[in-house]
């Protein structure tokens, strides 16, 4: 089902975000390694969550993560470390064309038993679950920092391990978060660099309570920004957070939307802002890269973001979506060799009735909503993409103020 959009004109409301999947898919897989697991309190719900607390529920068989990235990243590492387990993991038909080689081939240095049951390098993978072993292991750190996490979690079942990142590492806010929650259950790992020395150990059950999400709360920002008379609230989320993208508060910051803190309240209100181009780096923020491309340029300010290789392997090529949808709607952005994306205001004729393709992305449908506020009547297509991460996305735009029309033209 598709959605035509209209925003109102200013917004007063408090937005109850959602948990944190990435910190829940963590935890998850940290409990599943510990002794006597221990109660895990607000879990996302969502469908990435859902998918590994099935999957993590069963012993053997065939399990199906859909479009589930970190799910089949953590639980290949996670079922190739048990022992007397033997499952074949699969996935949606985008997943079986994102790679997991990487990952793969360091497992099978620790001594994995894991097969290729469809084409070389990509899901779906037979796997036998082994006692593995490694005193170093070494990984390239410039492709997806959820390859290290994997890695991490399942290091101190291998009797310590220290693990090399080659090359420019990425998205090292994810890895250090990943490190922070393997310490609150009680392997404590030392960072030197590129080098990541985890002791041989159990992880100890601790209770545990995840955060909201602040990659849901990016999407407010935007809408900030973007009709700067609104007063809006976020709840739930943590001022000293363990997720990178709690790093949103210092981007938007450059477009005039403050983040007051109250408590566990963050309120968001504008000041006015230097004008002029935006140059950021998000190389340890690619989730927030739509929302900042498109929120840019809606406000009409030109950029140039880096850091955005990883786009290319997510859900969909979010570098090639973020380019043809934009166009939909008259700007012309350009992507560098690098897949850095700039824009220097260049603007072509929008479509009359502009509809947003999402690519089966979450957060395609999700950044592109605000662009109602300029483009009433835009249509958002596959609007159920967003229960990926943000279920009620729409249900709270909808009590914002936003309307819809159901419609299933494309």
């Amino acid at each position: 089902m598709n959605y035509q959009l209209f925003a109102p004109t200013n917004i007063a409301y408090e937005v109850a975000l959602p948990a944190s999947k990435s910190i829940s898919n963590r935890v998850l897989i940290l409990n599943a390694l510990s002794p006597a697991p221990a109660m895990l309190r607000n879990i996302a719900v969502c469908d990435d969550t859902e998918a590994m607390v099935e999957a993590l529920g069963k012993e053997n068989g065939n399990i199906n993560i859909g479009a589930a990235g970190t799910a089949m990243r953590f639980l290949t590492a996670f079922f190739a470390s048990q022992e007397g387990l033997s499952v074949t993991i699969d996935g949606s038909e985008r997943m079986r064309h994102r790679p997991i080689k990487i990952l793969v081939d360091a497992l099978r240095s620790c001594g994995a038993d894991i097969a290729y049951a469809g084409e070389e390098g990509f899901p779906p993978l037979k796997i036998t679950g082994k006692k593995l072993h490694a005193t170093t292991i070494e990984i390239a750190g410039n492709v997806s920092s959820q390859y290290i996490s994997a890695l991490l979690m399942i290091a101190p079942t291998m009797g310590g391990t220290s693990l090399h990142l080659t090359g420019n590492v990425i998205s090292r806010p994810y890895i250090n978060m990943t490190i922070q929650l393997m310490r609150q259950f009680g392997v404590n790992a030392a960072v030197h660099g590129n080098i990541i020395d985890i002791p041989s150990g159990s992880y100890s059950a601790t209770d545990f309570t995840i955060e909201n999400d602040w990659s849901a709360a990016s999407y407010w920002f935007s809408i900030q920004a973007l009709l700067p008379k609104s007063r809006i609230t976020l709840r739930g989320l943590n001022k000293t957070s363990v997720q990178g993208d709690s790093a949103i508060v210092k981007l938007f910051s450059q477009l005039g939307v403050i983040a007051n803190w109250c408590g566990q309240y963050l309120d968001l209100s504008n000041n006015p802002c230097a004008e002029g181009k935006i140059v950021m780096d998000l190389s340890g923020n690619p989730d927030l890269a739509q929302t900042i491309v498109v929120t840019l340029c809606l406000l009409g300010r030109r950029f140039l973001i880096n850091g955005l290789q990883t786009l290319k392997i997510k859900e969909t090529d979010r570098i090639e979506a973020l380019r043809s949808q934009l166009l939909k709607l008259g700007y012309a952005i350009d992507v560098l060799p690098d897949y850095s994306l700039s824009w220097d205001g260049k603007k072509c004729e929008p479509q009359k009735n502009p509809s947003i393709s999402t690519f089966a992305d979450h957060r395609m449908a999700m950044a592109f909503a605000p662009a109602a506020i300029l483009f009433p009547g835009i249509i958002i297509e596959d609007i159920d993409v967003v229960s990926k991460s943000y279920p009620n996305f729409w249900k709270h735009l909808s009590e914002a103020g936003f309307h819809f029309n159901e419609t299933n033209a494309n």
